[in-house]
């Protein structure tokens, strides 16, 4: 399956599954695809460009787990926002578990794409969401 910038690509919840979520990942090109989205859990892809960020972000509600898929990222975090006491540089095959009502960012250290997998529960994003660039998920209104 190529992600290549479809943004028709399907999201796949809530029915059964099975996907080698590495190889999807790293075939990613989107900065944010949704490939699951269940009632109480969802699954995104991301792309972050070189030197780029997911950008700094609050989910009151939402737990987060994000695994790098290739790459080395920073991760940052804490309780406010002018104030992340938390960073951890992260690497392939590394994880974070992000609580909800924590401020985050995860920044891309390196001059090529960082691809990354994303758990929300409950759900973050529209089924099926598709964010060619940060800039469209930007203009998103949630």
């Amino acid at each position: 399956m190529n992600f290549g910038y479809d943004t028709e690509q399907v999201d796949y919840g809530p029915n059964p599954y099975v996907a080698n979520i590495e190889q999807l990942g790293i075939e990613n090109k989107n900065f944010r695809t949704a490939i699951w989205t269940g009632c109480h859990l969802q699954m995104t892809l991301m792309c972050i460009p070189p030197c780029g960020e997911i950008g700094l972000e609050i989910h009151p509600t939402t737990d987060q787990f994000i695994r790098i898929e290739q790459g080395t990222a920073r991760v940052t975090m804490g309780s406010c926002k002018n104030y992340l006491d938390y960073r951890q540089t992260m690497c392939k095959g590394d994880a974070v578990f992000i609580p909800a009502g924590t401020w985050h960012n995860i920044v891309n250290l390196e001059r090529q794409p960082l691809k990354v997998s994303v758990i929300y529960a409950p759900p973050n994003h529209p089924k099926g969401t598709v964010h060619r660039t940060k800039k469209d998920a930007e203009m998103e209104d949630y």
